[in-house]
């Protein structure tokens, strides 16, 4: 294999950067988590509804 063009440099952050950045993922990552989790509760109440009275009108 031939060496790479360019070397990149690793960046070490001050730790109050790398604290606002680690904060600024938790967040997104927890309002990722929740909408997902209502994507699937509306899915999941849209079928619900959809059936009616009849999903507790079967036979078992």
């Amino acid at each position: 294999m031939s060496a790479p063009d360019e070397i990149h440099q690793v960046v070490i952050l001050p730790p109050e950067i790398e604290a606002a950045r680690a904060k600024v993922r938790r967040r997104r990552s927890i309002a990722l988590g929740l909408g997902l989790a209502l994507f699937a509760l509306t899915f999941y109440l849209l079928t619900i509804i959809k059936m009616g009275p009849a999903l507790f009108d079967r036979a078992l």
